[in-house]
């Protein structure tokens, strides 16, 4: 039976999903198309069954989706801002189980690859590191094709239908009538979409969590969020889930300090990935998959077809099968990272879509929105687009920057002019050419969703007890700031309502930071059920205590001890990291035994929350000189706070002290040896925040 319909005339309040209805007493005006054709449900795209594939014919889902694509040039609509590179992609064990794909099956061969990651929310101009989801999307230049595996940082979605994508965005973006905030979910538009919209609520935990604030493009998973199936020689169709892991692991910064950075460094991740491609620390990820065949889907007690749903890695566990390396940065940022153009239909044969309702509304808007973009049917010709393993080859003709000059008469197919000796153009190839996954179709035509999709609460269920205490309390902490800054009262009810039927303590939690009393349960389309906490979902004690990937900065004055600057450098670049001189002004500082060493930064441009630990390597004198400059207090307050190791000389007491850094593991005498200090420096001092940051 379905769980979802269209609103009812005279029908009157909020629906167990979400929806709002109408009523006699308190008419509305009805929705209609742009031209006047009144909207049934604006809810669910037409499918041919609950949980069948999408259908051309909804013309109210493409005028909805197609005037969504078309609202702003030039820049992306969402995913505006973005980082690129280069890279290889190399097959290390073979799915030729499973597929015929060659870039699945044949081990050891190198692929070329362009991988763009970037912000959601934010506009081109915005900067790197607001609270929100992370693009991340790989065109594999396959000689079968392009495979654009188009996914995110987090692996499920706000919405289950495609038909919602417009109005998410729209909640999101900066409110319609005074253009702000921008790059920022935490304003009444969004929140009021999501109190009304329960399917929400298992993203809303990944989106309030760490992940959505990460420390780098380089220590990001990757997803590709749909469910996609593989098919092999025979065409038999197997269930599939892609997963990108970072060898440096999943890392992420602290909230106070991604608000700093912004200010700090606007382009802190743009720079980060650039810096590391450059010099040589090549980022890397694992590529593995989640495989089920149709019984094993069956048989889980969710619907995969459901983009807000995960597969726990401990009911099916991830297989790697190969690695990504991104080891050149684009020649031309426009050229290459804006123009790149990323379309889910780009698959080679092999490997084909579900019915996902998400999906199937994405497999045309990303094409549709291109052309909006780059404002050719021939964006594909664009280099940073085009083929490369392999010649592309059609009768298509002509068009807006049309750069191919075709020779002969054949623009059609069929055509027997090469009987003639002229030049008939490619055909056909029903063996080796795209087919699809042989699935039959439900039922009628309908505007419902599968019952299958009701459950909204066990997920976020999941993800939320599966943290560890402290990305708990983040991720609490996280929805008190953001509807401490909703204005109307009602609709931060309406999300603590929906809040207890994720977990009734993380409710209590933020009402109370709040300051507000917490309303009743909302009452959930299916009772939530409890799933075993899901430890792969966590970050905190997942990724290495390892110094490679994380910058060190090292504050130095005048008069300073030289030799143990360069033992500190020399020590943390043979374990990985990358180090910054910051001195009080850029030209750098005269060291005790007279040699002048050149400053990367200079103090006021480069507070510490640019890096993942500090040295203090001062004089006396130069000590006395700091304890005046309140960039100087910040540098050693906001490292301290923000849970960073530091490590000090004895002239620099006076400076820790005008900080309030109170002494612990991780602050360190460097007298002790440069060890001592790197150690600390590999990782967070979880330990220290209960006493540096009240948490609720």
């Amino acid at each position: 039976m379905p769980t979802s319909k269209s609103p009812a005339p005279g029908d009157a309040t909020v629906g167990a999903g979400g929806e709002l209805h109408q009523t006699a007493a308190q008419p509305m005006a009805r929705i209609t198309t742009n031209h006047g054709v009144p909207v049934s449900d604006d809810q669910n795209s037409l499918k041919a069954g609950p949980r069948g594939p999408t259908l051309l014919e909804d013309f109210v889902l493409r005028e909805k989706i197609q005037h969504f694509d078309h609202e702003r040039i030039p820049e992306r609509i969402v995913h505006a801002r973005g980082s690129a590179a280069h890279g290889h992609f190399e097959l290390t064990e073979s799915l030729a189980k499973y597929t015929r794909a060659k870039i699945l099956t044949e081990v050891g061969v190198k692929t070329e690859l362009f991988t763009r990651f970037s912000t959601v929310a934010g506009g081109a101009g915005s900067v790197d590191t607001p609270r929100d989801v992370r693009g991340f999307a790989v065109k594999f230049y396959t000689k079968e094709g392009n495979w654009d595996l188009v996914g995110n940082n987090i692996p499920v979605f706000f919405i289950q239908d495609a038909i919602k994508f417009p109005d998410l965005v729209h909640a999101v973006k900066m409110e319609a009538d005074r253009g702000y905030p921008q790059a920022a979910s935490a304003h009444d538009t969004f929140w009021d979409f999501i109190g009304l919209m329960p399917e929400a609520s298992h993203m809303i935990m990944w989106a309030m969590s760490d992940r959505a604030i990460p420390r780098s493009l380089r220590m990001m998973e990757g997803f590709g969020v749909n469910t996609f199936r593989l098919l092999n020689d025979q065409d038999e169709a197997t269930f599939v889930k892609f997963h990108w892991r970072p060898k440096l692991g999943t890392q992420s910064t602290l909230w106070d300090e991604a608000v700093k950075i912004a200010g700090a460094d606007p382009d802190y991740h743009r720079r980060d990935l650039f810096e590391a491609i450059d010099s040589g620390d090549f980022p890397e990820w694992e590529f593995g998959v989640q495989l089920l065949s149709q019984a094993e889907a069956d048989a889980l007690p969710f619907d995969i077809l459901d983009a807000t749903k995960l597969i726990p890695e401990e009911m099916v566990p991830i297989k790697v099968i190969g690695r990504m390396v991104l080891d050149r940065n684009p020649d031309n940022f426009f050229a290459e990272t804006e123009q790149a153009a990323f379309l889910p239909t780009n698959m080679p044969p092999g490997i084909d879509v579900s019915e996902d309702p998400l999906l199937q509304g994405r497999l045309f808007s990303y094409q549709d929105t291109q052309l909006s973009r780059l404002g050719s049917v021939n964006f594909h010709q664009l280099p940073i687009n085009q083929t490369k393993g392999c010649p592309f080859q059609n009768f298509q003709r002509d068009g807006h920057m049309q750069t191919q000059v075709f020779k002969g008469r054949a623009n059609y197919e069929p055509n027997s002019l090469a009987q003639a000796g002229e030049e008939g153009g490619p055909r056909e190839d029903p063996v080796g050419g795209f087919r699809t996954a042989p699935v039959a179709a439900e039922g009628g035509k309908v505007r419902l969703r599968a019952e299958t999709f009701a459950d909204h609460y066990s997920q976020a269920r999941l993800f939320y007890r599966s943290q560890t205490p402290i990305e708990q309390a983040h991720l609490a902490s996280a929805l008190v700031f953001e509807l401490s800054k909703v204005v109307l009262p009602h609709i931060r009810d309406r999300v603590l309502a929906n809040l207890q039927n994720v977990d009734a303590d993380l409710a209590g939690r933020v009402a109370a930071g709040l300051g507000v009393d917490l309303p009743k349960a909302s009452t959930p389309a299916m009772e939530p059920a409890d799933m075993d906490p899901s430890p792969a979902l966590r970050i905190v004690g997942k990724y290495p205590p390892s110094l490679m990937g994380r910058a060190l900065g090292i504050l130095v004055t005048d008069d300073a001890d030289g030799a143990l600057v360069e033992a500190v450098k020399k020590a943390a670049l043979a374990q990985g990291a990358s180090v910054k001189i910051i001195a009080p002004k850029i030209g750098g500082v005269t060291l005790k035994s007279g040699k002048v060493l050149p400053a990367d930064g200079q103090l006021a441009g480069s507070p510490s929350v640019l890096f993942d630990a500090v040295a203090l390597v001062l004089s006396e004198a130069g000590c006395a000189e700091l304890l005046g400059e309140s960039a100087a207090t910040d540098f050693v307050a906001h490292a301290f706070v923000h849970l960073k190791a530091i490590g000090f000389t004895a002239e620099a007491q006076p400076l820790l002290d005008k900080a309030g850094v109170a002494p612990d593991a991780a602050v360190i005498d460097l007298a002790k040896g440069a060890d001592a200090f790197l150690k600390p420096a590999a990782e967070r001092q979880w330990d220290r925040e209960p006493k540096v940051r009240r948490l609720p």
